[in-house]
């Protein structure tokens, strides 16, 4: 697998943002905020991912700016968590909730712990799922 984060890759249809934001769930690991929702979309891709921060939290458009590239980054090495364990087709966006910066290490990591959460809430709702069927 390519560790890229390509055109395909990146969450930009109007439709399936408001349709996430609307029968999406999310989970938190502080300062990050994962909404979801299983869809289907025009990727190849087992996921498409977008990033935001908050105007309100930082003002200068050059904070905001580094910190959707270290989202972006932090997730592009560390998608393959995801790629391995998904079946079926997914859309998130991750948000930065928190009011300061914080270090690539600590991005690094939150991102990780992210994933691993989203991942461990899926398998287990397909887990149910199958018990139920």
């Amino acid at each position: 697998m390519k560790n890229t984060l390509g055109k395909e890759e990146r969450l930009k249809s109007k439709k399936l943002i408001e349709k996430l934001y609307l029968e999406g769930e999310s989970m938190k690991a502080f300062p990050l905020r994962m909404m979801y929702v299983k869809t289907t979309h025009t990727s190849n891709f087992p996921c498409q991912v977008g990033v935001s921060v908050s105007k309100r939290n930082f003002k200068h458009a050059v904070k905001r700016n580094r910190i959707k590239r270290l989202l972006r980054e932090t997730y592009r090495l560390q998608k393959e968590i995801v790629y391995n364990a998904l079946e079926e087709p997914y859309v998130f966006m991750i948000s930065y909730l928190g009011k300061e910066e914080i270090s690539y290490q600590e991005m690094y990591l939150k991102m990780e712990k992210l994933l691993r959460l989203f991942i461990s809430k899926t398998q287990n709702k397909n887990n149910e799922k199958n018990k139920n069927e």
